[in-house]
């Protein structure tokens, strides 16, 4: 059993919120990991758990990787995360609306300490129905000044991130004949497959939703396996662009890769399991260091949104790969280590700055 207060010690939290709504069911958790660097900033992920311990441990995690996130892109944010447990009734769009609006209400009563955004199973439609009780809002659609839907710049984030590690360890500056292993047809594992087979990748991938691989294999020419052959299919780089923990003990010695890298946040079940690639020869692009093209995006919404400057943040996640893995070989530590050095020296000089 979860020991919560434990486990946010340990782990330096700030703060846990839970929260029902007894009119329109609402059941939704907020976790808050470090504010060093500014407001908490992370997305609003609609999920069936099976159980609220199962949904306390997810949003904790999030948010921690929330907070690395933001400090290794360079932006003025802290780590955040929330969750709402789906129950099916959030299907009809009534339901949906009232408990949105219900969320609302909750995230406006952290007072602007949590800025929520979309995430799994939102959409900017969402996040606006929130802003509707609340301000501390980003990732809403363009029509209202917003930025829109993140995926793209996720997937244009990852794609500059690759582009560092395939040079760094395959010793190209090609994709071509590069075989790429895929798990999650999403918004950003189909963006990616579409970026990865344009630039001469061969790409095969998965997912659970049969609509989705039937998409990639017809619009892009993908071969397409099934979701539990994933971690056996021989290739030069597996992306995890679907939910975390996919990299533990039962997966990790099956995989045939020279490198991990791609969207998913959590990749890891457990830090060891970084040591564990490290020790085994396989590149780990630490995932909140190649995932934060969707947090730089948002980001840049709380000022005033620009494309232009967005994209140019985004693009240089190529830098930052680079010296994750420029570090790690330096140190002789694995890339894990490498990023964790990297958030920490940040989130350090965001305290001295604040008591000078």
């Amino acid at each position: 059993m979860l020991d919560v207060t434990n486990y946010m010690a340990e782990h330096g939290h700030e703060e846990l919120v839970t929260y029902h709504d007894r009119e329109s069911g609402l059941r939704a958790l907020i976790a808050v990991h470090n504010t060093t660097l500014g407001p908490s900033l992370g997305g609003t992920r609609l999920w069936r758990y099976e159980n609220s311990e199962a949904a306390m441990l997810d949003v904790l995690r999030l948010s921690e990787g929330m907070t690395y996130k933001a400090a290794v892109a360079g932006l003025h944010l802290g780590g955040g995360k929330s969750v709402i447990m789906a129950d099916g009734k959030e299907q009809d769009p009534q339901v949906r609306a009232a408990r949105l609006k219900a969320f609302g209400v909750m995230v406006e009563r952290m007072g602007g300490r949590y800025i929520a955004a979309e995430d799994v199973g939102t959409t900017t439609s969402d996040i606006l129905t929130v802003r509707g009780e609340t301000k501390h809002v980003a990732g809403l659609p363009p029509e209202v000044g917003g930025s829109g839907d993140p995926s793209p710049v996720t997937a244009f984030g990852v794609m500059q991130g690759l582009h560092a590690v395939v040079q760094e360890t395959l010793r190209t500056d090609s994709f071509k004949g590069v075989r790429v292993s895929i798990q999650g047809l999403g918004k950003v594992g189909m963006s990616l497959a579409s970026r990865l087979v344009l630039e001469g990748a061969l790409v095969k991938a998965t997912d659970i939703r049969s609509e989705n691989c039937r998409q990639a294999a017809e619009q892009f020419g993908v071969e397409i396996v099934q979701p539990e052959a994933i971690y056996d299919v021989e290739c030069d780089i597996f992306a995890p662009c679907a939910l975390g923990g996919v990299i533990n003990d039962q997966t990790l010695p099956r995989l045939k890769c020279k490198i991990i890298a791609g969207s998913a946040n959590n990749q890891l079940e457990d830090d060891r399991h970084g040591e564990a690639l490290y020790q085994s020869g396989i590149v780990y692009a630490v995932d909140y260091v190649i995932n934060a093209g969707g947090l730089i995006n948002v980001a840049h919404e709380l000022h005033g949104y620009n494309e232009e400057k967005a994209m140019a943040q985004a693009g240089q996640i190529f830098h930052t790969v680079k010296k994750m893995l420029a570090l790690a070989r330096t140190e002789g530590v694995s890339e894990v280590r490498a990023a964790h050095q990297m958030a920490q020296d940040r989130l350090k000089s965001g305290v001295i700055k604040s008591h000078s």
